[in-house]
């Protein structure tokens, strides 16, 4: 099985990205946990990830404030990539750029099993998604805008207060999308969706690299 990635979205912790994890994978409060988040509302082992026969298998930990998949209460469901956990006041985004481009690949395919043959900037993104390319390639190769060097502090609380806006603005777009279980798909064009919640990962992660000098942009 391929590692698996997990992106802090919102939260206490929004920015962290967590790489090359193997199940099982346990998150909650408590140190011991494979994901150990800062967050009161979380319980001290709140859920955990599972492989089992070629699925991954999300299961809430009996957790006091419970678990969410895709906005809906979550005890025990498949877990697949792109999918977004919500647990406590935090949201984590589930895959890495290539494991969701396949799933949006995948997406198409099944929706539309008449379509005789799809374009190519539908599986490859090649016309419109191209910060979705970007998201886990190195500034230097793809474009992705990096932090300027030694900013005073007005201009590391101006480009913050930017990055604010600009992630609640998507933010908004996020929380207001209502995902169909049964049909694969959400309520917008699915390839979208998955580049919005990219593209509002990587706005995480610079922000997360205004305020602490040590942390590094994943390459």
């Amino acid at each position: 099985m391929s590692k698996l990635t997990l992106r802090v979205m919102k939260g206490a912790d929004r920015g962290r990205v967590f790489a090359e994890l193997t199940p099982p994978i346990t998150i909650g409060r408590e140190e011991g946990n494979t994901i150990q988040l800062n967050d009161e509302r979380i319980s001290r082992f709140h859920c955990k990830i599972l492989a089992d026969n070629q699925h991954l298998v999300l299961t809430d930990l009996e957790s006091t404030n419970g678990t969410k998949l895709n906005g809906q209460d979550c005890q025990l469901r498949i877990l697949r990539f792109g999918d977004l956990i919500e647990i406590g006041r935090s949201t984590l985004l589930f895959g890495n750029t290539e494991q969701i481009r396949s799933r949006v690949s995948e997406t198409y395919l099944l929706a539309d099993g008449n379509r005789p043959e799809l374009r190519d900037s539908e599986i490859d993104f090649d016309v419109d998604s191209d910060l979705l390319e970007s998201s886990e390639k190195s500034s230097e190769s793809m474009g992705m805008p990096v932090l300027p060097d030694r900013l005073s502090p007005s201009q590391a609380a101006q480009l913050t207060e930017l990055l604010e806006y600009l992630h609640t603005g998507v933010g908004e777009v996020v929380d207001a999308v209502q995902v169909i279980d049964n049909k694969g798909t959400v309520a917008v064009d699915h390839a979208k969706w998955q580049a919005l919640l990219l593209v509002y990962g990587n706005l995480a992660e610079l922000i997360r690299g205004i305020s602490d000098p040590d942390f590094r942009l994943p390459g």
